[in-house]
């Protein structure tokens, strides 16, 4: 339900803008604006909504969330309206377009708001009417930068029938109309609703649920086809005990387990040694335990993104306002490639440090470029390639051993050495890194550095793993 041409009237009067300031303009939608005005007496946030049934002009009183990207239209009013004075704010006749003369030292504007359900926007122009930018860029219909605006002429005889259109009812004893238009569609409008958010939200939760979990799913079932990892390494052992009879012709070797006293049948290759055909089930028994253990992770890393997921949508459930309602379900509904990240790479907060983790050449590069200062640790592998890694410093903290552990295991697992063992690395200060000329993309030449051999603890790996900051 829109507002009619005698509610926008009675909205007008309440918020009696003219002599008022814009102070501030924040963009929190698409479809929304609101002017943070003031003027003695007092200050005003005006929010205009243009979205379909909920499109609307009223002050609000609770807080706008910015949108985590500034807006086009909210940048280019900021650079030309900021500041000015509102001179008048009148609906054109019964038109529903709202007419806004402002000013300030030098120019004079006309910010036009038509609220029509289907038809809503925002346009500024200069005082001849020539379009400077609007909410929607709409060319044919003539909406466009450098086009006339034609302000709509007042149909007079609606004035006749006025009382078609009556102001609808509220408790004008508790509350502005103002207030319970505000209230009313943050309720009942379609558009921007809380009821119809929270819908939406439903939706995208059990969308995005039963998602997670068929993929959760299929890690558990596959992590039960490695179940089987020990015996591909006992049928190693038996073609080892058993090699003699392999006669160079037979694809099966024909044995007596030792383990269970039954004969069982072995396939081989007739064509290479005990030795080759055992190393075949060796390397699978290998990369089955390895499959296994990162399995785990990832199943692990499954359950925490299944966790974040309902507390997204917990938060959602609690959140009252709509317009912040609506910024969570357009951030989560992105691809995670287009959501917004602050740095490359991996972050974790271990008691108050901060650890940085860079996972290739690229992300190596723009941390040490954009990242990181010249009093922060850096970490890294000796004779392998891998991740560079990096403690933020502290002012008059030394880094303790544990975090500096912490680090050291993360340096050997993103890099070739993740399997070798007992593993070097070397650290120093950022400020003692010098890029090689003619190098590779971040290669770096440490100086001052210092030794550190570690062999990778699979629980300090673990526990990083539950610590990681995640943004998706």
């Amino acid at each position: 339900m829109s507002l009619n041409c005698n509610e926008i009237n009675l909205i007008l009067q309440e918020l009696n803008l003219k002599g008022s300031f814009i102070q501030d303009i924040i963009q929190p939608g698409y479809d929304s604006l609101a002017l943070y005005t003031y003027k003695e007496g007092g200050a005003k946030t005006v929010f205009i909504c243009t979205a379909h049934d909920a499109c609307r002009i009223c002050e609000v009183r609770r807080k706008i969330t910015k949108n985590e990207k500034p807006l086009r239209f909210m940048e280019f009013l900021r650079s030309r309206i900021k500041g000015c004075r509102i001179n008048s704010a009148e609906q054109i006749g019964l038109e529903r377009v709202v007419k806004m003369e402002i000013s300030n030292a030098d120019e004079e504007f006309i910010l036009y708001i038509r609220l029509w359900n289907n038809a809503a926007n925002v346009i500024l122009c200069d005082k001849n009417h020539v379009i400077l930018d609007s909410m929607y860029r709409r060319p044919n219909k003539d909406e466009m930068t450098g086009e006339v605006f034609p302000e709509p002429a007042p149909d007079m005889s609606k004035f006749d029938v006025k009382d078609k259109w009556p102001v609808r009812d509220y408790p004008s004893d508790e509350q502005t109309f103002n207030q319970f238009i505000d209230s009313f569609y943050s309720e009942h409008g379609a558009a921007l609703s809380r009821e119809a958010l929270l819908e939406k939200a439903e939706k995208w939760f059990n969308t995005n649920l039963s998602k997670r979990e068929a993929a959760l799913a299929n890690l558990e079932n596959k992590l039960a086809s490695f179940k089987n990892a020990d015996q591909m390494k006992h049928t190693g052992d038996l073609i080892l005990a058993y090699g003699h009879l392999i006669d160079g012709s037979s694809r099966h070797l024909e044995c007596e387990d030792y383990e269970t006293g039954k004969t069982v049948s072995i396939m081989i290759d007739p064509k290479l040694s005990a030795h080759e055909n055992a190393e075949k089930y060796y390397t699978q028994y290998k990369k089955a335990v390895s499959g296994s253990e990162q399995l785990e992770h990832d199943i692990e890393i499954s359950k925490r993104q299944i966790e974040k997921l309902k507390s997204q949508y917990e938060a959602m459930q609690k959140e009252q306002n709509p317009v912040k309602i609506e910024q969570m379900l357009r951030h989560d509904s992105k691809p995670v490639q287009q959501q917004k990240k602050s740095h490359p790479g991996l972050d974790y907060t271990v008691n108050g440090w901060y650890i940085l983790v860079g996972r290739d050449a690229n992300e190596n590069d723009e941390l040490l470029r954009r990242h990181v200062r010249g009093e922060d640790m850096w970490l890294h592998v000796r004779d392998f390639p891998g991740g560079y890694v990096f403690i933020k410093h502290k002012k008059d903290k030394t880094i303790p051993l544990d975090i500096l552990l912490d680090a050291a295991n993360l340096a050997v697992y993103y890099s070739k050495a993740r399997n070798t063992g007992k593993t070097d690395l070397y650290y120093t200060k950022v400020k003692y890194l010098r890029r090689a000329k003619n190098g590779p993309k971040g290669l770096v030449l440490p100086t001052q550095e210092k030794n550190l051999c570690i062999t990778p603890d699979k629980e300090r790996l673990s526990r990083l793993d539950m610590l990681q900051n995640t943004s998706d």
